[in-house]
């Protein structure tokens, strides 16, 4: 994390982007705050209320998928009146990715703090991805009204910006009753994370896609083939340190794909054991486990690599620096790699 922190105070873009960002999330959370409210006369028992965001949501921690999205528009040149609009639709996108992923996976990652009565895991995440619907429309008409946006690309970023993830949700789709087979690690590597993770490393380009057709589009190409690469690259780590999680649920896993084929009797193992989601197994595979790490630390290395040669200010020696921290980011830094 230090190292992302150097970059923030010394990299003059990121750190206007990361401030932009922040700027982002407050507004988001403001609307939300505005939105989420019900009839005066609703019972105690039954109301619903934003609660107060934890400062933690404003960290370089927990936003450095986000700036660096939020980089490629200064990268790319964009207008910067509409560099604020493309943040809030930044998150927009997460509240939306990971409160689906909360219901699939049972899980409960707090985006957007909601004061509810009971546990009701589930029903936060329908309220969350609802609320952010309707800020997202609300941005919209806002957008239309200043003239920032005409209504057919209103129109269109709504649409496109269901369209943009379908092929995501078709892949969580097919994991979501577990796998019958496992296919090959390159397979898993090369077409089931582009759509898995690669595709959301993307949509932060598609507002400016619609709403500024003049961008010169073999950068814009370049910055998301950067992105791409980096997260890939993280998602591969991902598959490290959820590999148990992976085997009993019944999920595509790149390291799992790589024991499937290449130490059966191992994986057969698997089968007999009995397993907790928290089990560190990638410890116990060292020899297939530390090449696959060095596979996701060179996706990310390259990824920030070509960030920084187009113009993100990251040096190769700085680039490699910054993947090394993503270990400890990604709860891998157990995993001595080197």
């Amino acid at each position: 994390m230090k190292n992302w922190i150097e970059l923030w105070q010394a990299g003059r873009t990121f750190k206007a982007a990361f401030d932009e960002q922040r700027l982002a999330i407050r507004g988001i959370y403001d609307s939300a705050d505005s939105i989420l409210r019900v009839p005066e006369n609703t019972p105690a028992e039954y109301r619903v209320s934003m609660d107060a965001v934890p400062e933690s949501f404003y960290t370089l921690r927990k936003n450095i998928f986000s700036t660096l999205f939020q980089s490629t528009y200064h990268l790319m040149g964009c207008d910067p009146k509409n560099r604020i609009f493309y943040g809030k639709l930044i998150h927009l996108f997460r509240i939306w990715v990971t409160s689906a992923d909360n219901l699939l996976d049972a899980e409960d990652k707090v985006v957007i703090p909601i004061n509810m009565p009971g546990s009701s895991r589930v029903m936060r995440q329908v309220v969350s991805i609802m609320t952010a619907d309707r800020i997202f429309q609300r941005l919209l008409a806002e957008g239309i009204a200043s003239g920032a946006l005409t209504s057919e690309q209103a129109r269109e970023l709504s649409e496109r910006s269901l369209q943009i993830l379908l092929p995501s949700a078709a892949q969580e789709a097919s994991e979501e009753m577990g796998i019958t087979e496992r296919p090959g690690p390159e397979h898993v590597l090369s077409v089931i994370h582009r759509y898995k993770t690669g595709i959301l490393f993307n949509v932060a380009f598609l507002a400016p896609e619609i709403i500024e057709p003049n961008l010169n589009p073999a950068r814009a190409e370049a910055l998301k083939n950067a992105l791409l690469q980096f997260g890939i690259g993280c998602q591969v780590l991902d598959d490290i340190r959820d590999m148990a999680r992976d085997h009993i649920e019944r999920r595509h896993n790149y390291l799992l794909s790589d024991l499937w084929k290449n130490q059966p009797e191992f994986f057969q193992t698997l089968e007999t054991r009995t397993l907790a989601v928290s089990d560190r197994l990638y410890l116990e595979v060292l020899p297939f486990s530390l090449p696959a790490a060095r596979l996701g630390f060179g996706m990310m290395r390259d990824g920030l690599t070509a960030l920084g040669e187009l113009g993100l200010g990251i040096r190769p020696k700085m680039a490699e620096h910054l993947a090394s921290s993503m270990f400890a980011v990604l709860d891998l830094q157990d995993l001595n790699y080197a």
